[in-house]
């Protein structure tokens, strides 16, 4: 096979009926129009640089491409990824996940903080999906009400629970555009947020007492385990207390939901491993170019961390039966 690259990026290969065996080993979906253009997306999806890629190129086709061609090269996938952004969605999720992680991009010659927030939703038919990637630099009502707006617009007409981090503003934009909705904090962040304050020796008895709160059957008893908490701690840790006084409200809403639905609810877990798998692919990027090189890179990742969510939720007939019960006919009406 001969490839040649033009200066602007297109391509021009002579096909040939047998490929490098390094490619098939990887797995790369390859066909003589598109070859490079899989190959290299394969490549750097999974983290890695294109003076990485360039050298694993030169290696197997044995053509030297610079970092702006192959730069090129990816930004052949901005249609689709802009496509995938603005797809239609389910009508209704039965949870959706709400959290960020944060990149440094090169913005008019300095180095500036973004986070990228992503919305992972659960179907009714408990199958994970992620909504949308948006980049921010403030959390405000006015800004995610636009991000809960973009999930409208594309066609999401109810979300029965949210699950965030205490995100500043997202209370009232939810209010606004999706009233209905149960909004619960994650508990796990409020954990880390309290022990922060907890000096090591006294760590696993006021770990132990966090849980009469959280673990609770109902929220009257939370309470009680709350009221427990800062008699015993206030003293003390008046911070680490504070936390959880800050946090009750916020957390409260999966005591009125079974068991099976709470522990669905109660973190932001399944969208902090979906960020860990994000940052092990994008860990060798310190510095980003630009918005469009973080929507290129995250998208070609989320493409590859999807392929590996065929199976539904666990236990989900039963946590289904359960929503239909608490809802009714916001459920019903869709199945």
């Amino acid at each position: 096979m001969c490839v040649k690259v033009t200066a602007n990026a297109s391509l021009a290969i002579t096909d040939s009926n047998h490929f490098p065996l390094s490619i098939l080993k990887h797995e790369f979906q390859i066909n003589p129009k598109n070859c490079f253009l899989s190959a290299e997306s394969g490549m750097y999806a999974n983290g890695m640089t294109f003076s990485e890629i360039g050298n694993q190129i030169e290696d197997i086709y044995g053509a030297e491409l610079s970092n702006e061609t192959l730069s090129r090269i990816t930004d052949k996938i901005i249609p689709l990824m802009e496509e995938w952004r603005n797809r239609r969605l389910e009508e209704v999720y039965a949870i959706v996940y709400l959290d960020g992680i944060r990149y440094n991009v090169r913005e008019n010659e300095q180095v500036i903080n973004k986070t990228v927030y992503f919305a992972v939703g659960i179907d009714l038919g408990g199958q994970k999906d992620v909504l949308g990637m948006w980049i921010a630099e403030t959390e405000t009502s006015k800004y995610w009400a636009k991000v809960l707006s973009d999930l409208r617009n594309r066609g999401v007409k109810d979300i029965l629970i949210m699950t965030t981090d205490g995100l500043s503003g997202m209370k009232e934009a939810v209010e606004a555009i999706y009233p209905e909705t149960e909004l619960q904090g994650c508990v796990v962040h409020v954990i880390r947020n309290g022990m922060k304050y907890v000096s090591y020796k006294d760590l696993k008895e006021f770990s132990k007492d966090t849980k009469s709160i959280y673990q609770a059957p109902t929220e009257e008893s939370a309470r009680k385990g709350l009221n427990a908490l800062k008699e015993k701690w206030s003293e003390k840790y008046p911070l680490a207390v504070n936390v959880w006084e800050k946090s009750f409200d916020r957390i409260s809403t999966m005591y009125q939901f079974t068991p099976e639905i709470r522990k669905l609810i109660y973190t932001t877990n399944p969208i902090e491993s979906f960020n860990m798998q994000l940052r092990r692919k994008t860990k060798n990027r310190d510095v980003l170019p630009n918005d469009t090189a973080i929507f290129k890179l995250l998208y070609l990742a989320v493409v590859e961390i999807k392929k590996k969510w065929v199976m539904k939720v666990k236990d989900w007939n039963q946590i289904l039966q359960q929503l239909k019960v608490h809802f009714g006919e916001r459920v019903s009406k869709y199945l």
